[in-house]
C-alpha cells in the first residue's frame, strides 16, 4: 500500500446544526485554496492567529463570514500545515465551503479526506 500525501479536507464538525463549523484542509501548499477563498496570501494570515475573513464563491460571491486559521507545520493537529475555516454551522453552509475548498484545489491535488468510522464500524 502507498501512502498518499496529497492535500486533505473535510467538515471538522460534528454533522448536524451547530452555531460554529469547522472545516479543515491539512497538506502542503495550502496557499492556492486561501487565496481563492479569503482573498489572502502568505504573508496576510499570522500562523495561530485568527482573521475574520469571508469564505467566497469562485465567481466572488459570499458563501459566508467567518475565522481563518493558519497552523505552520509542525506546530498543527496533523503535523502538516493547517487551515481552519470557522463559519456558521449548519449542514448547508458547511457543504457549501468544503465543496468550494475542494474546487480551489483542484490544482494542488487537494481531495476530500478518508471518513476511517464509516469503514471500521461494525
Amino acid at each position: 500500500m502507498t501512502l498518499d500525501t496529497s492535500p486533505i479536507a473535510a467538515i471538522a464538525t460534528a454533522p448536524g446544526r451547530g452555531g460554529i463549523g469547522v472545516v479543515r484542509l491539512s497538506g502542503k501548499n495550502l496557499w492556492p485554496v486561501v487565496q481563492a477563498i479569503c482573498g489572502k496570501d502568505e504573508s496576510s494570515l499570522a500562523p495561530r492567529h485568527a482573521s475574520y475573513l469571508p469564505f467566497k464563491r469562485a465567481d466572488g460571491s459570499l458563501i459566508d463570514q467567518g475565522l481563518a486559521i493558519y497552523f505552520k507545520a509542525p506546530h498543527s493537529y496533523t503535523g502538516e500545515d493547517v487551515l481552519e475555516l470557522q463559519g456558521h454551522g449548519g449542514p448547508v453552509v458547511m457543504q457549501m465551503l468544503l465543496a468550494r475548498c475542494l474546487e480551489a484545489g483542484v490544482d494542488i491535488g487537494l481531495r476530500l479526506a478518508w471518513n476511517w468510522s464509516r469503514t471500521t464500524a461494525g
